[in-house]
Order: structure tokens, then C-alpha cells, then sequence
């Protein structure tokens, strides 16, 4: 009972994510199934406070990072009253200087933070893992996915996609802008592996008990061992530059005439676009 008086004060402390340990497992559950678990500040915010939380306690030897209802997430929020809500009650400084500290803040460090929280870390995923999701996927360890998992990369704020596949495939998926099913993100190394929907919370559950029975010293040494391998290649300084590449290309986008540059003079919102481009490639194999 006493445990599980934690796991319920706990979980209290937060509105849009649940947070829960048992067995040396800390779960942190991204909690808004009705809108595909978009990212809001607070979200994310908490999401932060979470792993901030886990990686703080001796009890806690593995973390699994899961979204609730059908889908792991939808990618940021664009636009949700809540967030609407938010962002009227608390406005960020205007111009580019307020946008890309929200952005660094938000997309950047805190990613940065989870990648390098001194335990193992684990993404279950479901359904789209679009944009946002993406990336709060890539700064885990290990990713499970299950078999309707449905992923979508762009040149997003923390742009980890050249490291999570070889350059070429990268460019070849961000080029056409389409989705990645699960099967073909494990091809590409993105995902660690593919079970059925059905088995996902069972084998994510499993293989964190199996992490959780080791020394947590040696697994925070194992751990830092392979991230410092891609630091020594660049890792991180790769992520600060694209950031601000970033910041140029979403700035473009608001360009006058850009939109008379598409197809019939007008845009087409790229998640539409990718699941077009997605759908054309399964016809093209007879899918």
C-alpha cells in the first residue's frame, strides 16, 4: 500500500503527463490521448520535471517514456485551446529573440537533458510518432515500436535524424517528405524493434525488468561510454547549429510568394504531403 500511495502522489503533481515507479521502473506516460498527445509547453515542461525526477531517485534503475490512447504523439502543439490558453497567458517576447529561446528551451536543451539522463532509456511507441514525437523518441536509448507505428522526420529543432540513420537514407526520406512505417524504421536503425500492437506494453515492461536487474553504475558507465562516442564525432555541436538552420528555414517559410511556388499556388501542410507521399510508395510496391 505504501508504494502504491507513492505512484498516486506522484502522478498528482502533474495535468498533462503520468508518472510512476515500481520495480525499478520509472514510467513517464505523456497524457493527451484526445489530441495525440500534441506537445504543449506544459507537457513538455513536465515531461522534464519527470525524468528529472526519475534520474534523482536510487529506486529508479530504468525509464520508459510511453504515450497514452492510441498514439505515442502527434508532434507539437499547434494550436490547442489549452495551448492557445497558454501562450495568451503567457506570451513569449515577440520577434525572432522570442521565438528561438522558446524554441532552444523547450526543443533543444530539454532533449538534450533526457539524452543524457545518466540511466537507460526507453520509447515505447505507438501509432504516429510524428515531428515532435520523433524527437523525444531519439533522445532515448532504446526505441520498441509496435507494428502500426507510423514515423515522420523533418529538419525539426533538434535535429537528430542524421544520426539516427545513414546520411543518404536521411536525405532520401526528408527530400520526398514521407512516412516511415515501423518495419522500415528498424531497417534503418531508427527503432530498436518491431512486436505486435497487442504485445507492446508487455515486452517494453519485460525487457526494462531485465535492464533493471543490473548495476545501475555500470549501465550509467555503458551508457556514457556510447554517447561520448558520438560527442567525439560531433554530436552535440551538430545539434546546436542545426538549430539555428532551423530557425532559418521556419523563417523562410512566411517568405512573400512562397506559397506561389507550390503546386497550384498554394501549400500543402507537409504531414498531408507525407502521408500522400507514403500512401504513392505503398501502390508503387502493390501494398
Amino acid at each position: 500500500m505504501a508504494k502504491d500511495r507513492r505512484i498516486e502522489e506522484t502522478m498528482s503533481n502533474y495535468t498533462q503527463v503520468l508518472y510512476e515507479t515500481a520495480d525499478g521502473i520509472g514510467t513517464i506516460t505523456t497524457n493527451r490521448p484526445n489530441v495525440r498527445n500534441a506537445q504543449s509547453r506544459v507537457l513538455l515542461e513536465e515531461m522534464d520535471d519527470a525524468f528529472g525526477r526519475a534520474a534523482r531517485d536510487p529506486g529508479v534503475r530504468v525509464i520508459v517514456l510511453r504515450g497514452s490512447g492510441d498514439h505515442f504523439s502527434g508532434g507539437h502543439d499547434l494550436g490547442t485551446p489549452d495551448e492557445l490558453a497558454d501562450r495568451k497567458a503567457r506570451p513569449a517576447a515577440e520577434g525572432l529573440r522570442g521565438r528561438y529561446g522558446r524554441s532552444w528551451d523547450l526543443y533543444v536543451d530539454a532533449t538534450l537533458r533526457w539524452r543524457n539522463v545518466p540511466k537507460p532509456t526507453i520509447a515505447a511507441v505507438q501509432g504516429y510518432c510524428i515531428f515532435g514525437g520523433w524527437m523525444i523518441a531519439s533522445a532515448c536509448d532504446v526505441i520498441i515500436a509496435a507494428d502500426d507505428a507510423l514515423f515522420l522526420p523533418t529538419n525539426f529543432q533538434y535535429f537528430s535524424v542524421p544520426w539516427d540513420m545513414h546520411p543518404r537514407k536521411a536525405k532520401a526520406i526528408l527530400f520526398e517528405s514521407r512516412l516511415v512505417d515501423a518495419r522500415e524504421a528498424e531497417d534503418l536503425g531508427f527503432v530498436t524493434w518491431v512486436v505486435p500492437r497487442a504485445k507492446l506494453d508487455a515486452e517494453v515492461a519485460a525487457y526494462a525488468g531485465r535492464v533493471a536487474e543490473n548495476d545501475p553504475f555500470q549501465l550509467r558507465m555503458i551508457k556514457l561510454a556510447i554517447n561520448q562516442a558520438q560527442e567525439a564525432q560531433g554530436f552535440t555541436s551538430h545539434i546546436y547549429g542545426a538549430h539555428a538552420l532551423h530557425m532559418l528555414s521556419s523563417t523562410g517559410e512566411s517568405d512573400p510568394g512562397y506559397a506561389l511556388q507550390k503546386p497550384e499556388g498554394r501549400q500543402r501542410p507537409m504531414v498531408q504531403r507525407a502521408f500522400e507521399n507514403y500512401e504513392r510508395r505503398k501502390a508503387a510496391r502493390g501494398e
